[in-house]
């Protein structure tokens, strides 16, 4: 299943990271190790925000790849559920509006 996995990262550790100089060398071995489809750098309220695009086969999968963020930067981990406009189409919402109304 697709899951947009929303990566929260308090300032510390990560500050103590950049400013020793392996902050890039841990993002990019997570990444390496998680594999994203997609992978955004933003700001959420005020904190540094990874937004990556997973794909799992199962819920195993969870912590394989939440862990190395909890560990590494403390950070806070969000999965949701996403949909490409193919998987939409396949709901079939016609049907589900004369289903429904």
């Amino acid at each position: 299943m697709r899951m947009m996995l929303q990566v929260s990262i308090p300032n510390e550790p990560f500050n103590s990271l950049v400013l020793n100089g392996t902050a890039s060398a841990t993002i990019g071995k997570i990444l390496e190790t998680v594999k994203p489809e997609a992978a955004y750098f933003t700001e959420v309220d005020g904190k540094r925000t990874a937004i990556l695009i997973v794909n799992l086969e199962n819920a195993a999968q969870i912590p394989v790849i939440a862990e190395p963020f909890f560990l590494k930067f403390k950070a806070e981990c969000r999965f949701h559920p996403v949909m490409v406009a193919e998987d939409l189409a396949k709901a079939d919402l016609n049907k589900l509006g004369k289903t429904w109304s």
